[in-house]
């Protein structure tokens, strides 16, 4: 059974935040409302990257809302929209994987190399973020794991009451869901980190692969939404 798009894309949300955070001076490509407490850290600790850090959201912020302009643009078409950002998307991320192979290791967060580098990842998960809210609002989400977690351990805590059979089957069919994004996002992270110790920045050439099998995969036809990617 072919993985899910949730899945893959919970796997390489994990995989990117983790090698940017390595490879970065501590940058979160995509979870950017962390680079808020690096920042703070940064500039305490006199470390590198404030530079960056304090870019990410505007740039993420301008990519979400061109994601949404081109969505509307294409809202005759929902597959071929989700097809295009998905496209859009694994390009960010090949170029972000030349970019850190070519000019890695990064010594300096604020450097130009660095500063490139970080934002073109940023900008590729900024549209994976947009891709979730825009054409998935029905799947866990991706690339933050605090809300699903908590989602997960209220419905663990639900399923040991008494409940209605159909209740039940709902609760049990959302923690499928959130149990299988939360461990691909964590399977995402220790995967990233351990080729990061063995390979350096030849780490980020991982995330374009993934997202080539996500562009790849034979779809059956007629299922513009999200839902029919999976």
């Amino acid at each position: 059974m072919k993985p899910s798009l949730p899945f893959l894309l919970s796997l390489n949300g994990g995989y990117v935040d983790t090698a940017g955070y390595l490879a970065l001076q501590g940058l979160f490509t995509s979870h950017v409302t962390g680079n808020f407490v690096t920042l703070g850290a940064a500039l305490v600790l006199g470390t590198s990257g404030v530079i960056a850090k304090l870019l990410a959201l505007p740039l993420f912020c301008t990519v979400v809302f061109t994601t949404r302009l081109l969505s509307t643009a294409l809202h005759a078409h929902p597959a071929p929209a989700l097809r295009f950002l998905l496209r859009c998307k694994l390009l960010l991320l090949g170029a972000g994987a030349l970019l850190a192979i070519h000019f890695g290791p990064f010594r300096n967060g604020d450097g130009w190399q660095a500063l490139v580098t970080g934002m073109t990842l940023v900008a590729a998960m900024a549209i994976q973020n947009a891709i979730h809210r825009i054409h998935m609002p029905s799947t866990s989400p991706t690339t933050i794991m605090t809300g699903n977690t908590t989602q997960l351990m209220i419905d663990l805590a639900d399923m040991v009451r008494p409940l209605e059979p159909a209740t039940r089957a709902v609760i049990s069919a959302r923690l499928r869901r959130l149990a299988a994004s939360v461990a691909a996002f964590a399977l995402g992270c220790s995967v990233a980190a351990l080729t990061y110790a063995l390979r350096g920045e030849w780490c980020f050439i991982v995330p374009p692969l993934v997202g080539l099998y996500i562009v790849l995969r034979r779809e059956p036809a007629g299922m513009g939404e999200a839902v029919g990617l999976h």
